[in-house]
């Protein structure tokens, strides 16, 4: 999809959202992965089949929503997707469960028989067969450019924030892994992931892309992975940090938040303000601690390099966004989800008390996921 003109001013309180959830299929006895995906897409049909695709694993989903203008439709499209795919996984056998990583096994690594599939397994060797990880991928529409690529600087310091706001998956064979995000963790190891470099003009990103890719660190440019990138298919800024969310309404919270940050510094862009070039490793730094403590202890605020409490630093980003979000009508709604999320903790948080409370239950932690997966309607 080419890109409109720089010329072209998108208006930044009518900004469009589409949201990507990656899911797992477990087996509901044991919770190890089962290698079902085609069963499961092929009994999909209608919007729900064309709104599917095939992700890197036998034992992963990935549900697509359309290209939508306000909450209310994204969470009935979420609602619909996530209904549909898991009664496809109901009938082939496996339970659909949003956790962000592999819980406890995944015995069959191989990847689909799809040519670039085969060539990143070649190329990366074990680290392409790696255990499943899934993530959260909300796109707003941006279709100038040049102000996409700006706005990706302008985020590097809120992208932690997002990444704590979205922590699910602490387990790792069976075990909690002390990190909040094991996904976050397993990531790492991928050559072209991680958070995005500065670049100082459109022209600039192109060209270190190009490099990257000369030099056989990525395939070919849909291998940007990076945490925050100019869309490669879509005329879009796409935020990919976050683990899939455990329900439909912390996806929702997440998107409409991510969709205010792009709204409101795509205007601190507009009146020249220019992005801190905060140096890489601290950023790698921060996180890394949103990774491993979630929204449960400290983030690394990337505008002073101090540990800060992360309740602090979500109510600074909610407050950041406030004349946004009440443009969009969605002040309202993001402010009884960020309550209610603060009451119920993040995704990590709620597993790990099922955990405490049931003596080390694995079992019961992916039913109770199973369960928050399984969307209700509004």
């Amino acid at each position: 999809m080419t890109y409109r003109p720089a010329t072209d001013r998108p208006d930044l309180d009518t900004l469009t959202l589409g949201v990507e959830e990656e899911f797992l299929l477990l087996d509901s006895n044991t919770g190890e992965s089962m290698p079902v995906a085609a069963q499961v897409l092929g009994g999909l049909s209608g919007t729900a089949y064309e709104q599917s695709r095939q992700e890197f694993r036998h034992s992963m989903v990935e549900m697509v929503t359309p290209v939508v203008s306000d909450l209310t439709e994204l969470r009935r499209h979420l609602v619909a997707l996530r209904t549909a795919a898991i009664d496809a996984a109901e009938a082939a056998g496996a339970r659909l469960v949003a956790v962000g990583a592999t819980p406890v096994n995944e015995a069959h690594r191989t990847v689909p028989d799809e040519p670039r599939y085969h060539a990143m397994s070649q190329r990366f060797g074990p680290v392409a067969h790696d255990p499943a990880v899934c993530g959260c991928h909300v796109h707003v529409g941006l279709p100038d450019r040049e102000l996409a690529v700006q706005v990706c600087n302008h985020l590097r310091p809120w992208l932690p924030v997002v990444q704590a706001l979205t922590v699910n998956s602490p387990l790792h064979d069976g075990q909690d892994t002390g990190h909040a995000s094991w996904r976050g963790m397993q990531l790492e190891r991928w050559p072209s992931i991680g958070p995005t470099p500065y670049f100082d003009s459109a022209a600039d990103y192109d060209a270190t892309v190009a490099d990257l890719i000369k030099a056989g660190i990525m395939l070919d440019a849909g291998m940007v992975y990076w945490y925050v990138r100019p869309s490669v298919a879509y005329p879009t800024v796409e935020v990919r940090v976050g683990d899939v969310c455990p329900t439909v309404d912390d996806t929702v919270l997440v998107a409409a938040l991510v969709r205010a940050l792009v709204a409101t510094l795509a205007a601190e862009v507009r009146g020249g303000a220019r992005a801190t070039r905060t140096r890489g490793c601290l950023v790698s730094a921060a996180h890394w601690r949103a990774a491993h403590d979630g929204l449960d202890g400290d983030l690394v605020d990337l505008r002073t390099g101090h540990a800060r409490p992360a309740w602090d630093l979500v109510d600074e980003m909610f407050a950041l966004v406030t004349p946004a979000l009440e443009r969009q009508g969605d002040r309202g709604y993001v402010l009884d989800q960020l309550t209610r999320l603060r009451d119920e903790g993040t995704g990590a948080a709620r597993q790990r008390r099922i955990l405490e409370r049931t003596d080390c239950d694995v079992r019961a932690v992916l039913a109770h996921l199973a369960a928050q997966t399984r969307p209700t309607p509004a």
